[in-house]
């Protein structure tokens, strides 16, 4: 497992108020399979987790939204906490680097509350989708099938619920991208 993510890219996508665990945990994961992974912010320097109730550790950020180019990278992973993805959302730079992902095919894997923004970048249409369940409608509403299950994968879409499900979206993620043909386009 340590290198079957060995020459793969992976764009996290976050601002302030992510939930701390739903960035850092796919992050290593993802860094001890092999996979390069890039911290991706409306702003430079560093971020701050949200851990469950309260304020959580910084997390630097590697590129800014104006400097990250979605062809770049072979998959988008999408945190969630409350404030992280409402505040992407309102975003129009972190919409769009979100619907270039969408458009291209790559793996998109977001977890709780990050499907928000793809609601937002209107990607969840005619599909079957988990998530924090506070976002059901909000789902429904954008035209897609929420369901209640641990993991959730539709075309090039991964979802999950919760910190809970975080072991299964990480094998998930790392599996899919793992099977991506080629590499990404330069």
């Amino acid at each position: 497992m340590a290198s079957s993510l060995q020459g793969k890219k992976i764009a996290i996508l976050a601002t302030d108020g992510f939930e701390q665990v739903e960035l850092t945990e796919p992050k290593k994961a993802l860094d001890q399979a092999g996979a390069q992974t890039v911290v991706i912010a409306p702003k430079s320097g560093e971020i701050k987790g949200w851990n469950h109730t309260e304020w959580g550790d910084k997390v630097k950020v590697d590129q800014t939204l104006e400097q990250a180019k979605a062809e770049e990278f072979d998959a988008l992973v999408l945190p969630g906490g409350v404030m992280n993805p409402d505040h992407l959302r309102m975003n129009p730079k972190a919409v769009e680097f979100a619907k270039t992902f969408c458009r291209s095919g790559k793996t998109v894997a977001a977890i709780c509350h990050g499907p928000w923004l793809l609601v937002e970048a209107d990607a969840v249409r005619g599909m079957t989708v988990t998530s924090w369940p506070s976002l059901k409608t909000d789902i429904k509403n954008a035209g897609g099938n929420w369901v209640d299950q641990e993991v959730v994968t539709d075309g090039q879409f991964i979802f999950s619920r919760k910190p809970d499900d975080i072991p299964a979206f990480n094998r998930t993620v790392i599996e899919r991208v793992g099977s991506q043909a080629g590499r990404r386009a330069a």
